[in-house]
């Protein structure tokens, strides 16, 4: 049955509370807009400095838009006829349980902080967290955002990368590279440094001071092991590390210089021969019976003359009587 009230009470409810909730919801949609203008405008307006570069960039963005939409909660609720002591209490209230629940999280929010504030990495750089390898793309409030060598997005948490010892490569601006390459015990070891030293002096992208250096590194099992000392700029380390090996090994070639590689030598017991069957036979040990050694190789087999059959006559054979 239709109450005749209710049109009323909706309406003086409209009037009382309308107001309240239009104005509680235009302030969290403009708090929202707000808080996203504001957080490029930082990223946009904060000079590129060393203070502001691109790893302390995006923290500061994502810190002045949870602000904002923070504060336009509480305005929302105090237009909604929420006391703000009230609301205080149940935020410190909402806070403590909060912390509890996320432990995790909130140690990476630290983590994070420590991160921008001590600085061991920045956006650009590549570094390798006890296994969490790659460029640093950002650092966020809660993880790391890194770009493998392979090209993999790695999501890090920041708390797994505070609590490591973190590798950072491309901190310093040079780095030093130590190429070891063996050579046989009969070869020019003075030929070899010469080598070693042009390949070094012709590369303009090696560094003259410190200066390029080649000594013997250690003598071997079965080589002298040569170190080509040198350092190089951080952006150039890769290529000139692989231009090196390759030209070292040209240059050995052209000089006719031995690079010695791992060999087996097979002893056999006197008075017997290994012997390797190749196919179905098995191998057999020194001392047990040989196994049948395999035929010779054949020359292509000869297509087989094609032969004149004549076909036979048949007898018929007469039909059985009646009588059998």
């Amino acid at each position: 049955m239709f109450n005749e009230d209710f049109p009323r009470a909706a309406l003086d409810g409209l009037a009382q509370y309308g107001p309240a909730v239009l104005s509680a919801a235009i302030v969290m949609i403009v708090g929202w807009f707000l808080s996203k203008w504001l957080s490029r405008l930082v990223i946009q307006a904060m000079p590129a400095r060393r203070a502001f570069d691109d790893t302390i960039r995006p923290l500061t963005a994502q810190i002045v838009r949870y602000g904002i939409l923070i504060f336009a909660i509480v305005i929302a609720l105090g237009e909604l006829g929420v006391q703000t002591t009230s609301i205080l209490a149940v935020l410190g209230a909402a806070g403590l349980a909060i912390a509890l629940a996320l432990q995790e999280t909130l140690r990476n929010l630290a983590a994070g902080i420590m991160l921008i504030w001590l600085r061991p990495l920045k956006a650009g750089e590549y570094i390798d967290a006890e296994g969490a390898a790659g460029t640093v793309m950002e650092i966020g409030i809660f993880a790391t955002r890194l770009r493998s060598a392979e090209g993999i997005y790695v999501f890090v948490p920041n708390d797994k990368i505070w609590g490591a010892n973190i590798t950072n490569y491309s901190r310093d601006p040079s780095r030093r590279f130590d190429f070891i390459v063996g050579i046989a015990y009969q070869a020019d070891i003075a030929r070899a440094r010469e080598i070693l030293l042009d390949i070094a002096h012709q590369d303009t992208r090696i560094l003259k001071d410190p200066e390029p250096v080649v000594y013997v590194d250690n003598l071997g099992d079965s080589s002298v092991n040569v170190m080509l000392r040198v350092w190089i700029g951080t952006n150039d380390y890769w290529d000139v590390r692989l231009n090196i090996s390759e030209k070292a090994k040209l240059g050995f070639d052209q000089a006719g210089i031995e690079i010695p590689f791992p060999q087996v030598t097979l002893n056999a017991p006197a008075g017997e021969t290994p012997l390797l069957v190749v196919g179905e036979g098995r191998d057999k040990s020194a001392g047990g019976s040989p196994a049948k050694p395999s035929s010779p190789a054949r020359g292509p087999a000869k297509p087989a003359a094609a032969r004149k059959t004549t076909p036979r006559k048949r007898t018929p054979r007469a039909a059985p009587s009646e009588e059998e």
